[in-house]
């Protein structure tokens, strides 16, 4: 009690004079900094109840200060992964610069694993030729210079058919500048044999070009501001849940400080400085967990996605900015919170049943959200861009209302319950007691999940505007080989027995034409087996020497014409400043329509298909094109592997495409892969959030803990109450933040002018992913549970 009283004179106001307290002879000035460092001394130096509160604040704010800090690095690592992309573009010769400072590159770009791999090979053409990024030298013939991540991949036992594709001899690693990222797979390697390649070869005399800076799509914009928003806001969700850490033991605390004669502002100015203490340390401790998280960023790959840690430099301006606001968020934060608490020397109101939260203020919140966001609805790309400040201002006004609202909701509904068992009993009128408390830990999961609703219902109604369907039968054929004039087009019979191989079709196609030199008409011949035709037309038989005319496709009228004029033909035909061979064929007199099947595109095949036996050899054409579909055999492994290595041993510059049946434009899949990246490590912030708040709550009721297990309750029934008082708010937050989600992304989505439709099974697993977080936080607290259930709880200082 001395210690108190000592310090309620520090604080001091004197005793109460009818006329008001007498005026501090220390002057204004004076009196906040000592109530501050008194604030400050009760926070460092309160003994281990005092330390250990402190030390949980400030790992709460630490963890989002990083995250923080993180954001506003994330702009520059992404411009420097521009700039190193566009820093090794390869910018193609004209013909004054053919002599002396040229180089030959060839793109040998391959997979592995569904992972791309980026080849080039190299040779140099003079003294002066251009170095690609990253490299000291050219390598020699054989030899190639690999990425670090190549090079541990390549180190891999498991990695023996990939050792087998790049077969060379490593003479180096490509250093930093010339790769996007610390995980790209890349190499560069020298070749003689490009020297005579005419495709896939290009003929190089610089490297580089600026970054491309063309703007993206209104709607496109909109998402990225959207998902800013979505990221950011569970972050400041939970700084301002972890600076009220241990608020109750606080308030206790400063009502003892009123009864020895504090007045109530020199309260509120030592609980600031208490909150002051626990925001600074959170920044020493979100700033280290930064720096030591940007050394290990470069070892890290979220959906095949890495950040070079030189390039993790957050923005001056914005560090500075979360320097002051997070102190700032603190003092404010805790200031408000005790305008709720009136503490006074005889106790703390809140140790009885709390008032009534009042519901009317907490609807202006969501309501003047879509007050914003309403004149924008069905603008879409065609209305120009989105106005930045109102579509940030709606969505966070809406977004917080789900932390207004929900304490309310949470009061409303314990309220009402009652009857159960033992447990359900304890959690219930806990809850009835503290329910601001339960609904703080669970709003940022709710304001998490509701942004990602929101955001996964935009996604999903825009995506077909950003898809394009190639018509690729990806359960049909998985892999194609394309080849031209000049490259091994037998490679088909080379992959054909390979390991893990179903089927194999090949298509050998020339231009055929009925005049040598300007022809009107001209339709594409394909050379094949019968099988192989079979393919492309559905023939009642065939045999070699067999050709036949395709109908019910596009061009048919021409090729039924040619086909059955009787006049001769040509097999690459001689254009206008183009010289072809030129090779005569005339139809055979049994050619036969048959219907046309669709290839592996999707497209229907056309023009005329022959055997072998009926044309001259296409390869004595100098202009025909192969292409080989590859059926897989799903039960072996390491086929496709197989199939790219065996094209690779015939000529490395023949291009191995895996066929997918569709793609997305590059910008939408960067937003939503950075959506992807944002999301987990938001996840892992709500995690670990939770996880202290959860063993901070603990703490606070480790005496009433160990006294009822003293008086006979069963562990298990206080296992299972701290389960039912971590359930409830998250039960509610689910189906509150499920509806805010449901409101936001149908407002988002008429924004965008796409017809609204909810994805039922995505949005419940939203729901059920922040559901999961909290329950595994729930689990990973059972074990400080248990041990603060023991006797030893009920030993006081």
């Amino acid at each position: 009690m001395s210690d108190l009283t000592s310090a309620g004179k520090t604080a001091g106001t004197g005793t109460a004079q009818p006329a008001g307290p007498p005026p501090d002879p220390r002057g204004p000035l004076r009196t906040w900094a000592d109530d501050l460092r008194m604030g400050l001394a009760f926070a460092l130096r309160g003994g281990r109840e005092g330390w250990m509160r402190t030390l949980l604040t400030a790992v709460g704010v630490g963890l989002g200060v990083a995250l923080l800090l993180l954001t506003t690095a994330i702009p520059g690592a992404l411009a420097g992964r521009d700039q190193r992309g566009a820093a090794r573009a390869e910018v193609p010769a004209s013909d004054a610069e053919y002599v002396g400072g040229t180089v030959l590159v060839g793109n040998v770009d391959t997979e592995y694993h569904d992972t791309m791999v980026r080849g080039r090979l190299l040779l140099p053409e003079g003294p002066d030729a251009p170095l690609p990024p990253g490299l000291d030298r050219f390598p020699k013939p054989g030899e190639m210079v690999v990425s670090p991540a190549l090079a541990d991949l390549l180190d891999d036992a498991g990695s023996d058919l990939l050792r087998e594709r790049l077969d060379y001899g490593i003479a180096g690693t490509v250093s930093d500048a010339g790769l996007i990222d610390p995980g790209e797979l890349a190499y560069y390697a020298g070749s003689d044999d490009i020297a005579a390649a005419d495709v896939n070869v290009s003929r190089v005399a610089a490297f580089g070009e600026d970054a491309d800076d063309q703007a993206m799509e209104p709607v496109l914009v909109l998402l990225a501001m959207i998902v800013f928003v979505a990221l950011l806001m569970p972050v400041a969700v939970f700084l301002i849940a972890a600076v009220r850490f241990g608020g109750e033991r606080r308030d206790r605390r400063l009502a003892a400080l009123r009864l020895v004669g504090a007045d109530g502002r020199a309260v509120r100015r030592i609980a600031a400085g208490e909150a002051l203490a626990g925001a600074l340390l959170g920044l020493v401790a979100g700033t280290g967990l930064f720096l030591l998280g940007r050394q290990l960023a470069g070892g890290v790959t979220v959906y095949d996605m890495s950040i070079f840690a030189s390039d993790l430099d957050p923005s001056p301006a914005l560090a500075l900015l979360v320097a002051a606001a997070v102190p700032a968020a603190a003092v404010g934060v805790t200031l408000l919170a005790l305008r709720g608490v009136v503490i006074e020397p005889l106790g703390v109101v809140r140790s009885a049943r709390p008032r009534r939260r009042r519901i009317w203020w907490r609807l202006l919140l969501p309501a003047g959200g879509l007050a914003l966001l309403a004149p924008m609805m069905g603008r879409g790309d065609d209305a120009g861009a989105f106005p930045e400040w109102q579509v940030i201002g709606g969505t966070v006004l809406l977004l917080t209302g789900i932390t207004a609202l929900l304490p309310w909701l949470v009061e409303a509904v314990v309220a009402r319950l009652g009857r159960g068992p033992t447990s359900w009993q304890l959690a219930v009128r806990r809850l009835q007691l503290s329910s601001g408390t339960a609904a703080r830990l669970v709003n940022g999961i709710a304001v998490a999940v509701a942004g990602a609703i929101a955001l996964q219902m935009v996604f999903t109604g825009v995506e077909d505007d950003y898809k394009e369907e190639t018509g690729y039968d990806a359960g049909r054929y998985q892999l194609a080989v394309y080849a031209s004039a000049g490259q091994d087009v037998g490679v088909g019979d080379r992959i054909e027995g390979t390991e893990g191989v179903s089927e194999t079709v090949t298509r050998v196609s020339t231009v055929l034409a009925g005049k040598k030199r300007n022809p009107r008409n001209s339709v594409t011949l394909s050379v094949g087996s019968c099988a192989e035709l079979r393919e492309m037309a559905k023939l009642a038989g065939c045999r070699d020497g067999d050709a036949f005319y395709l109908t019910d496709t596009y061009g048919s009228a021409d090729s039924t014409h040619m086909a059955t004029a009787g006049d001769p033909l040509y097999l690459d035909p001689s254009y206008d400043g183009m010289a072809g061979k030129a090779l005569p064929w005339a139809p055979p007199s049994d050619i036969r329509p048959a219907r046309a099947r669709a290839d592996s595109d999707g497209n229907k095949y056309d023009g005329i298909v022959a055997t072998p036996g009926a044309v001259p050899d296409v390869r004595d054409s100098g202009a025909f094109t192969a292409w080989v579909d590859v059926r897989l055999d799903p039960a072996v492994p390491e086929a496709a592997e197989r199939v790219r290595n065996e094209v690779a041993g015939a000529d490395p510059l023949l291009s191995v495409h895996t066929l997918n049946s569709e793609i997305y434009e590059e910008d939408f899949a960067g937003i939503r892969t950075g959506l992807a990246v944002g999301a987990a490590c938001v996840l892992v912030l709500i995690g670990s959030s939770l996880l202290v708040g959860q063993l901070e709550q603990l703490r606070e009721r480790r005496k009433l803990l160990s006294s009822l297990v003293a008086f006979g309750t069963r562990r298990s029934t206080l296992s299972l109450s701290v389960l039912w008082q971590t359930a409830i708010p998250v039960a509610l937050g689910m189906a509150l933040s499920t509806a805010f989600g449901l409101a936001l992304g149908t407002v988002l989505m008429r924004m965008t002018d796409t017809p609204v439709a909810v994805d039922w099974a995505s949005v419940l697993t939203m729901a059920g992913a922040g559901a999961g977080v909290v329950a595994a936080v729930t689990a990973l607290s059972m074990p400080l549970l248990i041990r603060l259930m023991r006797p030893d709880g009920l030993r006081t200082e």
